[in-house]
C-alpha cells in the first residue's frame, strides 16, 4: 500500500468472514484474533515488514444496524486518511457517520488531529458535506463555555453565519426590546451584564413557502432567583442548544437551495441573578397580550420562545418549527437520545419520525394533551409559566407554547437535550446535534420532492 493511499477499513457483518474478499493471510489473522465481525470491533491488519494493510471493522448482525455505525470506527482510529470498503449500507450515511464520529472539539486543546475520509464513489459528497457542517456548527457552539459564548459572542457568531449565507439580519437588544414589544425576552435577560436580544434572519425568495425556525438561545441558565444547584448548573452552557441546532438546520436548507422563504428567530439571553432579575410571583405581559404569572424563574426558556413564536406567527408561515433544550421532564420520559416531538399536524409529525429514522436522527411523537392545560392556571393572570403537580412537564411546556401559535399552517416543537452523555455511533460524548437531519429530510421531501 502506497504511503499516500488511504488506509482501507473493511466492513464485515458478524459471520461474514468466509464470504469476504480479504486475503487468506488476513482471514487467518482475523480468526487467530477471534474476529467474527462483532459490532464495533476494530482489528488492525498487518502487512509486510511491520506495515499496516488496513483494518477490519465489525458491523454485527444486520438486524437493527445503525447507518452511522462507521462513526464507532472513526472514534477509535488514530489520525490518518481512510477509505471505506465492504458492506457499508448507505454509503452517504456511512460517510456522514464516520465524519461525525471523528468530531473533536479542539478550541482549547492544541495539536488535536482527527481521522479523515476519502468518500466512497457512491456517496453524495454535497449531502455529506452539508450535513456534517451543520452538525459540527451546532456541536462547536454548544461545547463553547459561556465565558466565551455569552449573548454578545453568540450574536457575533450569528452575524458571521448570516454573511456567509447572504442572509439579512436585524437585532433588537436591551431596552429596545420593550419598545418593540418583546417584554418577556427583556425580562428574562435583563439581569445579565450582557443585554438580551432577538436576532431576526431572513433568506430566500419571498414568493416561496414561508418556513420559520425559532431556537432557544439561553447562553447560560443559573435558574434565576429560583437558583439551580451547583450540579444543575454544570452543563447549562448547553441551554442555547436549540439556537445552535436551528442554525445547523438553516445551513442545510440554504446549502441545498431549498425553494423556501426562510426566517430564523433567535431569542438570546443569559438567565442571570441581580437586583433587577425577574421574580417568582411577577406577572409579565407577553407580545401576544397574554399575561403570565411567574411560578418559577427556571422555566425561562418558554418565556423567550413565546415572544419569538408570536412574532413568527404574525406572518402566517407555512411551517413554524422551534427547538429548545426546554425540560428535564422530556429526558426523564425519553432519555437523552430521543427528543420529544410535538406538532399541530399529524402528517408533519409522522413525516418527521420517518425522516429521522432514515437519517439516524430519531424523534418521538408526544401528545398536546389539552386536559393538562389546567395545571398552568393562575388566579391573577391568564397562565402560569410553571405547571403545578409535577407531572407531564414536557407536555405542559409544549401546551404553554401552543398558546402563542394561532396562524401557522403547522407548528412543530422539539424538546431536545443537545448532549450525548455516552458515546453512540456518530455521536462522541459531549455536545451533539439533534433534529437537524430529521427536519431537513422532511423539508427536502416537502418542498423539493
Amino acid at each position: 500500500m502506497s504511503s499516500s493511499s488511504p488506509t482501507p477499513i473493511h466492513f464485515l457483518a458478524d459471520g461474514g468472514l468466509d464470504g469476504s474478499s480479504i486475503s487468506e493471510a488476513h482471514l487467518g489473522w482475523a480468526r487467530a484474533n477471534g474476529f467474527t465481525g462483532q459490532r464495533g470491533r476494530l482489528l488492525a491488519l498487518p502487512g509486510e515488514r511491520g506495515a499496516l494493510d488496513g483494518y477490519l471493522f465489525g458491523t454485527g448482525k444486520p438486524a437493527g444496524r445503525s447507518p452511522f455505525l462507521a462513526g464507532l470506527a472513526a472514534t477509535a482510529l488514530p489520525a490518518g486518511n481512510y477509505s471505506l470498503a465492504g458492506d457499508l449500507g448507505d454509503p452517504t450515511l456511512a460517510s456522514i457517520g464516520f465524519r461525525l464520529g471523528a468530531y473533536r472539539f479542539d478550541r482549547y486543546r492544541d495539536g488535536q488531529t482527527v481521522p479523515t475520509l476519502v468518500l466512497p464513489e457512491a456517496a453524495d459528497e454535497a449531502e455529506v458535506d452539508r450535513q456534517v457542517e451543520a452538525a459540527v456548527l451546532a456541536r462547536d457552539l454548544i461545547n463553547t463555555p459561556a465565558n466565551d459564548l455569552g449573548p454578545d459572542a453568540l450574536e457575533s457568531a450569528v452575524r458571521d453565519f448570516a454573511r456567509r449565507h447572504g442572509m439579512s439580519i436585524t437585532v433588537t437588544a436591551g431596552d429596545d426590546l420593550l419598545s418593540a414589544n418583546f417584554p418577556m425576552i427583556h425580562a428574562v435577560g435583563r439581569a445579565s451584564a450582557q443585554a438580551p436580544r432577538l436576532i431576526d434572519l431572513a433568506w430566500g425568495n419571498a414568493s416561496h413557502p414561508k418556513v420559520t425556525l425559532v431556537g432557544k438561545g439561553v447562553t447560560f441558565d443559573t435558574g434565576g432567583l429560583d437558583i439551580k444547584s451547583a450540579a444543575g448548573m454544570l452543563m447549562m452552557k448547553k441551554d442555547m442548544g436549540g439556537a445552535a441546532n436551528i442554525l445547523g438546520l438553516a445551513h442545510t436548507i440554504m446549502s441545498a437551495s431549498l425553494p423556501v422563504r426562510l426566517r430564523v428567530l433567535l431569542p438570546v439571553v443569559e438567565n442571570a441573578i441581580a437586583g433587577n432579575a425577574f421574580r417568582p410571583g411577577d406577572v409579565l405581559r407577553s407580545r401576544a397580550g397574554i399575561t403570565v404569572e411567574i411560578g418559577n424563574t427556571d422555566a425561562e426558556g418558554r418565556l423567550i420562545l413565546a415572544d419569538a413564536l408570536t412574532l413568527a406567527d404574525e406572518e402566517n408561515p407555512d411551517l413554524l418549527i422551534d427547538m429548545a433544550t426546554l425540560t428535564g421532564a422530556a429526558r426523564v420520559a425519553l432519555g437523552p437520545d430521543l427528543p420529544a416531538l410535538y406538532s399541530t399536524d399529524d402528517a408533519v409529525s409522522a413525516g418527521l419520525v420517518t425522516a429521522g429514522l432514515a437519517a439516524e436522527d430519531p424523534l418521538w411523537p408526544m401528545p398536546l394533551w389539552h386536559n393538562y392545560d389546567a395545571q398552568m392556571s393562575s388566579k391573577i393572570a391568564d397562565v402560569n409559566n410553571a405547571g403545578s403537580g409535577g407531572y407531564a412537564g414536557s407536555v405542559t411546556a409544549a401546551l404553554f407554547l401552543r398558546r402563542f401559535v394561532k396562524n401557522a399552517g403547522a407548528w412543530v416543537h422539539l424538546d431536545i437535550f443537545g448532549w450525548a452523555p455516552e458515546a453512540r455511533p456518530g455521536r462522541p460524548v459531549g455536545a451533539t446535534d439533534q433534529g437537524i437531519r430529521a427536519v431537513y429530510g422532511l423539508l427536502r421531501q416537502r418542498y423539493r420532492g
